[in-house]
């Protein structure tokens, strides 16, 4: 009877253990490059949040939209590939910063069929999950 106490106790905590901040964020972003890849525009933006802003207000969440929407109609493949994830925490919000590589099958969007950008994103939390509230890019 312990030991079937012990073992429910046990699976309790682990269920519910909180995956770490940093960690899920780099999944989160992880998992928007897969979307991405795979053509899933509506899967990436769910992780932006609605008053998203990018590049100094020059991208709205909209127009992130209508940019993510043009690259996957424009390119024969996609491909996206994320370096190494820094996460800076503070409280509720968090500032990720990465490089990603895009390649494009057809050439069309990327000249060079390749650019890798330097990320720079901010996110805050919201109920259980992370969102993108604000990224700025540059290429490298």
């Amino acid at each position: 009877m312990r030991m079937v106490m012990a073992f429910v106790l046990l699976s309790t905590l682990a269920a519910c253990a909180r995956v770490p901040d940093a960690k899920a964020i780099r999944s989160t972003i992880q998992a928007m490059a897969a979307a991405a890849e795979a053509r899933r525009t509506g899967e990436v933006l769910d992780h932006v949040a609605a008053d998203f802003t990018g590049n100094g207000g020059e991208f709205d969440r909209s127009a992130l939209e209508r940019l993510l929407r043009a690259r996957v109609l424009a390119a024969q493949s996609l491909g996206v590939s994320i370096g190494d994830v820094e996460v800076e925490l503070d409280g509720s919000r968090a500032i990720a910063r990465f490089d990603v590589t895009l390649t494009d099958g057809s050439g069309r969007w990327l000249p060079d069929r390749r650019a890798v950008l330097r990320m720079t994103t901010g996110w805050r939390r919201e109920g259980r999950g992370w969102l993108c509230y604000n990224a700025n890019w540059a290429q490298r």
